[in-house]
């Protein structure tokens, strides 16, 4: 997968996983990472599905119906991805927080969904439900902080409730911030986001 890594000034803080929202690059969310923390290890991505020439995570039937079957075709393509990069660029594979947003966020929800220690923890903006119906793994001690809009008209906020439910119910630690902005990544949920990392992560 086309992607940008770059070491961290501190072996020992989690890789951050940068995921981009649909029509972003592995360019674009760098600028959060220094945010939300300068000394980590940085591993931007680049979603291999082109909607209308944007790039994507996985492919969707249309606004907010994902493509299932893509979807789990792709969730494990990534998952499969961050073990070669962790054995590449030498960094612990089981210390990866994924921070998405949109599209990026979705996709990292269907990590937590799919895989068991897939994800160390996970900021998720503007995510919705990735799969509804299936058994989740055990995220007993896995961070997920959500940032969400309640009057987001691309992501309702009873999305980002339900999928709050379903993490807590299979053992995920979750905080929820809400906005008034829409379907907007803004700079007050970026803050919130990076003080919520700083107490869990920030040793």
């Amino acid at each position: 997968m086309k992607h940008i890594f770059k070491q961290g000034t501190n072996a020992s803080k989690p890789v951050l996983l940068m995921l981009h929202g649909t029509g972003g690059t592995e360019n674009d969310l760098l600028p959060l990472a220094d945010l939300i923390d300068p000394e980590a290890s940085v591993l931007s991505v680049r979603g291999n599905v082109l909607e209308n020439g944007m790039p994507r995570f996985f492919r969707r039937l249309a606004e907010g119906v994902f493509d299932e079957e893509d979807l789990i075709f792709r969730t494990k393509e990534l998952n499969e991805f961050l073990i070669e990069a962790a054995a590449e660029y030498g960094f612990d594979r089981t210390n990866i927080i994924a921070v998405g947003y949109s599209n990026g966020a979705n996709i990292a929800a269907s990590l937590l969904f799919h895989y068991a220690g897939a994800l160390r923890g996970a900021i998720l903006h503007h995510p919705m439900v990735p799969r509804r119906g299936i058994d989740l793994p055990d995220l007993a001690g896995v961070q997920v902080f959500i940032a969400a809009g309640k009057n987001d008209p691309m992501c309702p906020a009873k999305e980002s409730e339900d999928l709050d439910e379903l993490l807590t119910g299979v053992g995920a630690e979750t905080a929820i911030h809400w906005e008034m902005n829409g379907h907007s990544l803004t700079r007050t949920e970026v803050d919130a986001a990076s003080e919520w990392y700083n107490a869990k992560f920030g040793n």
